[in-house]
């Protein structure tokens, strides 16, 4: 017997759907990825600033993270999750 568990939307996800399912294009679906990814990129320039101010990030750690490998930091990462 198949053990599949049933997909649970939150509100988000479920408002989402509601809109994806009105998009009637290519030009309204690249309008919406445009959208998403400003929203993103504006909410990673706004954590940086605040890290930058409050000295969390600085030039110094730039420089390391600039050399490090961060698919190889990522799969570290993942995998202590995981512990």
């Amino acid at each position: 017997m198949n053990n599949v568990q049933p997909t649970v939307f939150n509100p988000a996800q479920l408002y989402l759907l509601g809109l994806f399912s009105r998009i009637k294009s290519d030009e309204e679906l690249n309008d919406i990825k445009k959208l998403v990814s400003d929203y993103y990129a504006k909410r990673l320039d706004q954590m940086t600033k605040k890290m930058w101010e409050s000295g969390e990030l600085d030039q110094k750690r730039l420089d390391e993270i600039n050399e490090m490998d961060l698919h190889q930091w990522l799969r570290e990462h993942k995998a202590k999750e995981q512990v």
